[in-house]
């Protein structure tokens, strides 16, 4: 289980007040105790889509399927600040992103340290000729 804060809470709610879908994930995040990936479930669940493994595994899948996006080294600096502005925005010019979720993915991959959810992408580049 990964667990937020109440001061990350409150971090985050500073930080990304301009975005009504932001605020309900924080709300919903702050309801389920800090327990992310509850959060995350229902919020999915929410937009129509189904998970079918457990919580943890199915954020996980989610963050990985949209890492290339989130790893672009524009934002990483960002993240890397515990900074979620940048990206959130980025996100939101991006009609194929499930906006409800972006808030709990970010916070998934702050949680599991920017560098090292990046990492297997920077391998892959490195590795090109």
């Amino acid at each position: 289980m990964t667990t937020v804060t109440s001061q990350e809470i409150a971090l985050f709610r500073s930080q990304l007040a301009d975005y009504p879908s932001a605020m309900e994930a924080l709300d919903l995040i702050e309801d389920c105790d800090g327990d992310l990936e509850d959060a995350a479930m229902t919020l999915a669940i929410r937009v129509g889509q189904e998970p079918g493994m457990t919580n943890s595994e199915w954020l996980d899948a989610m963050a990985r399927r949209w890492r290339v996006v989130i790893c672009e080294q524009g934002y990483r600096s960002d993240l890397l600040n515990n900074s979620l502005v940048g990206m959130m925005a980025h996100l939101q010019s991006m009609p194929a992103f499930p906006q409800p979720l972006a808030t709990p993915i970010l916070i998934y991959v702050l949680k599991q340290g920017v560098n090292g959810f990046c990492e297997p992408l920077d391998a892959l580049k490195s590795s090109e000729c």
